[in-house]
């Protein structure tokens, strides 16, 4: 008997289904064991987790806003990833929407000061957006025009906004009072995105929810959302029936990098009211991991980011309370990745015996000599 793998007909719903709940389960399993080996125990270090994240209001609030950042690029990255675009830059995306917001929040009210707090904020998101946008517009303009591998492109862009981020922090952005310390000066007042009281819940959390409507429905109900789906399935077919493939994957990339430039200008308006290093510390890259377990559904992401979120607070919860690493975190969400890659195999492709089909071959001549004999 020889086993093989073959490729599926059709993609299993069932374990695509499955997947991200098993690939989170399989993760537990070997962060437990990893835990059982330095002689910590699991089921204790899990539970502090979970009260850590959301045993308290507080907690919660703490949550939610890892999450806001972690649903924009999220959110960012999947609608590149249903066109087989592979953006892996929300990280630099996100950091030029904070430079860009954060310029307009230091510098606008010195030439405007009469300037009112809806119309500085409203210039702000706007221009994280446009930032995000014109750092994602690069590779897509490489890759439609010229086949640059925007894997390459997006990765090694990230880089460079990172480092432009600390250049301005560092230099000609750093707060002169700031004894020595890195990080802009405080942003006015009214460059404040609006929170919820007693808490750090900001304004980020409604953008979420409104780019996720805005992207179900433009994928459900819009001739551009078909267009989007037609050419992630089969980009040749798409050509052929005469879709703009490089008008597309522009358009798609404005999108995504905006969305990550938005979720960089609530970190700094919403947050830190400044910008400082903080502001890179990995979400665009988590991102890619909360896209996929939420099969790249808008709403199931806002769900996905929320839990990864928990994740994080959590592990920064153990360090204080039992004084693990909060690393312990940050394994479980390789793990998880890496499971949820290995599902992809299984959701592609399935097991097949030699056995089992020749088995199917003598019921298949079986039956054909029965329909001869009558």
């Amino acid at each position: 008997m020889r086993i093989r793998i073959e490729k599926r007909l059709s993609p299993s719903r069932l374990v695509s289904w499955l997947m991200p709940l098993v690939s989170l389960l399989l993760a537990l399993a070997l962060g437990a064991v990893l835990l059982q080996a330095v002689h910590v125990d699991p089921l204790r270090t899990y539970r502090a987790m979970f009260m850590g994240a959301f045993g308290s209001r507080y907690n919660l609030s703490e949550t939610l806003v890892k999450a806001i950042p972690l649903m924009l690029c999220a959110l960012g990255v999947s609608v590149a990833f249903r066109m087989r675009f592979w953006n892996i830059g929300a990280e630099g995306q996100l950091a030029m929407g904070g430079i860009a917001a954060a310029g307009v929040a230091l510098f606008l009210p010195r030439q405007a000061p009469a300037m009112s707090g809806w119309m500085l904020l409203s210039l702000s998101a706007l221009a994280g957006f446009a930032a995000g946008a014109a750092w994602g517009l690069i590779p897509a303009v490489l890759k439609a025009y010229l086949r640059v591998n925007e894997i390459i492109t997006t990765l090694m862009l990230n880089y460079i906004a990172i480092l432009l981020v600390e250049y301005l922090f560092y230099g000609p952005w750093k707060d002169p009072k700031g004894y020595g310390f890195p990080g802009t000066a405080e942003f006015t007042p009214a460059a404040w995105l609006p929170r919820l009281p007693g808490t750090r819940v900001h304004l980020g959390l409604l953008f979420s929810v409104l780019a996720a409507l805005f992207i179900w429905t433009v994928l459900t109900h819009t001739k551009w959302g078909y267009e989007i789906r037609v050419i992630g399935e089969n980009p040749r077919a798409a050509a052929y029936a005469g879709m703009n493939l490089a008008r597309n994957m522009i358009l798609i990339m404005l999108l995504s990098g905006g969305l990550a430039g938005l979720a960089g200008m609530a970190e700094v308006t919403g947050i830190a009211h400044r910008l400082t290093k903080g502001l890179t510390v990995g979400y665009g890259f988590t991102a890619i991991i909360v896209a996929w377990l939420a099969l790249l559904d808008p709403w199931i992401i806002l769900l996905v980011a929320f839990l990864l979120a928990g994740l994080l607070v959590g592990g920064d919860q153990i360090q204080i309370t039992m004084g693990l690493p909060a690393s312990v975190a940050l394994i479980l969400q390789g793990a998880v990745l890496f499971f949820m890659l290995g599902g992809q195999v299984f959701k592609q492709y399935h097991i097949a015996s030699s056995w089992r089909r020749d088995k199917v071959v003598e019921r298949h001549e079986a039956h054909s000599n029965q329909e001869a004999g009558r």
